[in-house]
């Protein structure tokens, strides 16, 4: 019976999980779009816009090109998004444990990440378009450019909580939750720690594919690349699939910098039952998912101008690799006691 009940939780969990992170990632959207009109000194849509934009592509029939490979075609929106809703199991949301959550949930993760950039390449490659084809060449670069920067962060930080916590499994978002890391460093290794920061942040924006890194669409160049064979309920799926990964990356940055909870700070002055913990810290987490998305997309992609494809090679591989260099040096000094 508790085996049924633990399957019939998960089950539910799931569902409620998947519903909170399509919603919620689309009132972001909303939200990164009022905030970057209000910057250009426009209006702007409103705010449930996304979700009208999203209607209107379900009610829509999704035309198949006629050189298109059909399975390929029409099963690569459904992988992205379901790639990213299976990510959110492994991730803590607030003070909620994660519904998969174990040793090396951080590696299932990173792996599960690839697959939504795989499913647009090959999405692009089974269009028939010269435009698509284009599209899918560029997300290959784009994946390429930002995955060592990334890689970086999350072992360098994972190899400094193993040395402290040796009987924790440090590729777990479960050790983070419990021992930040800004906890677990001192000088040299918070300086470490906030270039390692800024460094995950701008490979949020990239993982986005949102400007100045968006070379996979750059709709004035390519006319939505990957995209643009897309219509009707295949395109509103990679739709949905872009509002959840913003929940997804912003979960990650939370889950290993930011992976306090208002509750128990509350609960030390006033007795808070678990229900309302739960939802001040689930709203806390909406916070600053909120944060990180103004921060990592609606600033940038309203402030610059998209960049070429050999200048985000050399911001990742480049710049963007020497400062995480430089910031596991620090924390290797740190670990060391030096300073």
């Amino acid at each position: 019976m508790n085996e049924i009940f633990e399957i019939f939780s998960a089950v539910v969990g799931t569902f409620v999980l998947g519903a909170f992170s399509i919603l919620f990632g689309l009132s972001v959207k909303g939200i990164d779009r009022k905030i970057s009109a209000r910057m250009q000194w426009r209006i702007g849509s409103p705010l449930r816009q996304p979700f009208r934009d999203v209607r209107k592509l379900l009610l829509k029939e999704s035309v198949l090109p006629k050189n298109a490979v059909s399975w390929i075609y029409n099963s690569s929106p459904v992988i992205s998004l379901a790639s990213l809703l299976t990510i959110l199991l492994f991730i803590p949301i607030g003070s909620i444990p994660a519904l998969l959550g174990g040793s090396g949930d951080i590696i299932v993760v990173l792996y599960l990440l690839i697959i939504p950039s795989i499913a647009i390449i090959i999405g692009g490659y089974s269009s028939g378009s010269p435009f698509s084809s284009v599209g899918a060449q560029r997300e290959m670069v784009l994946l390429i450019s930002y995955e060592l920067p990334l890689a970086m962060v999350i072992f360098t930080l994972a190899w400094r909580l193993n040395i402290l916590y040796p009987s924790y499994s440090a590729l777990s978002f479960e050790t983070f939750q419990k021992f930040p890391i800004w906890n677990s460093v001192s000088f040299l290794g918070f300086i470490g720690a906030g270039i390692f920061l800024i460094v995950i942040l701008l490979v949020t924006t990239a993982e986005l594919a949102k400007v100045p890194f968006d070379i996979p669409e750059a709709e004035t160049e390519i006319a939505e690349g990957v995209y643009v064979e897309y219509s009707g309920r295949n395109y509103a799926m990679f739709y949905l699939a872009d509002a959840v990964k913003i929940v997804v990356l912003s979960a990650i940055i939370i889950a290993i910098f930011f992976p306090y909870n208002l509750s128990p700070l509350l609960s030390q002055y006033y007795p808070v039952a678990p229900w309302l913990g739960y939802t001040i810290d689930i709203l806390f987490f909406m916070f600053k998912t909120i944060i990180i998305a103004i921060i990592a997309m609606t600033f940038l992609r309203t402030s610059l101008a998209r960049l070429k494809i050999d200048q985000i090679v050399k911001v990742y591989w480049f710049h963007l690799f020497t400062a995480s260099l430089i910031a596991m040096i620090l924390i290797a000094l740190d670990t060391m006691g030096v300073f």
